[in-house]
């Protein structure tokens, strides 16, 4: 098995092309199953330890989803108000504590690098599902799915990010798997949301095309798949600086009359204003059928780390 080296998956560097093309088969599979209603038991007996300190709804759900459709079980929390966080507790002491209750963890912090830091101390693997504004490895595997499934490739492809890339983890992780396989990134975002130095200049190393914009309409019509993010509140902190970003780029029927009729629209979700619903019809509109796939990803990627 591919993966078998692989102890942790706390970064998408943790992976090579052809592990994350293992990830990817074994993803289409895990769809088929799924679409055939059929029952697994792959990891009967095995227990995943959902440890969210940050809000979510569909990587935590997903990876939930997914275990219990491999017929395993889930124990953790979903709001660190309710853990011994709340008292206290340091996170290596959290984990060392975990590890006995379950055969693999995955973890949510508004830290950065605290996957990285929970993987030093622990003995089972440890799966990062979003640390701060670094990195979040699992969506962008699921991403790279969708545009498979929807484009047959996930190589030579002009794909444009929007919006917020200097906080968005999202992007971070699949910008550098997007020049992993010889794709054209357009960055689009104002000047105070650019993609940080540190990864661009990661993706070098890659042999990665990138461009820079603070102009969507220019660009639309050039690309293969548009994935638009929110300004993320959170991250900011300063309200008015957020509130003098907030809702600088929105996709409604205006701007997709300009758009390519072979265009697909992806978002991580949530949404907030960037997205109008009033294009959720459009069938380039791909962004729900995105987070489904998170399902048959997640899937793929414990049976895989568990070794199964």
């Amino acid at each position: 098995m591919v993966l078998k080296q692989i102890t942790h998956l706390t970064s998408i560097d943790n992976l090579t092309k052809e592990q994350i093309n293992f990830i990817l088969d074994k993803s289409k599979q895990m769809l088929n199953i799924l679409n055939s209603k059929k029952t697994l038991n792959i990891c009967k007996g095995k227990i995943l330890a959902c440890l969210f300190f940050e809000a979510s709804t569909r990587t935590r759900l997903s990876f939930e989803a997914a275990m219990h459709r491999l017929g395993g079980n889930v124990i953790g929390f979903a709001d660190a108000s309710t853990s011994s966080a709340k008292k206290g507790e340091s996170l290596t002491d959290t984990i060392k504590t975990v590890q006995n209750y379950a055969d693999i963890i995955c973890i949510r912090h508004p830290l950065e690098g605290s996957s990285k830091l929970a993987a030093k101390y622990c003995k089972i693997p440890i799966i990062n599902a979003g640390d701060g504004g670094h990195e979040h490895p699992t969506q962008t595997l699921m991403d790279l799915f969708t545009i498979m499934i929807k484009k047959n490739t996930i190589s030579n492809l002009k794909i444009g990010l929007c919006g917020d890339l200097k906080f968005g983890r999202t992007t971070h992780s699949l910008l550098q798997a997007l020049a992993l396989f010889g794709n054209e990134i357009i960055c689009i975002s104002p000047e105070e949301l650019r993609m940080p130095n540190e990864i661009k200049d990661k993706i070098q190393n890659y042999g990665g095309k990138i461009f820079q914009t603070e102009n969507l309409n220019e660009v639309i019509n050039k690309l293969d798949i548009l994935y638009i993010t929110r300004i993320q509140k959170e991250r900011f902190i300063s309200e008015k600086e957020y509130l003098r970003l907030k809702g600088r780029y929105i996709l409604d029927k205006k701007i997709m009359s300009i758009a390519p009729k072979n265009l697909f629209i992806m978002h991580p979700l949530p949404r907030v204003d960037e997205i109008n619903p009033e294009i959720d019809n459009d069938k380039r509109c791909i962004y729900f059928q995105q987070a489904f796939f998170g399902v048959p990803v997640r899937m793929a990627i414990l049976e895989i780390m568990l070794k199964i």
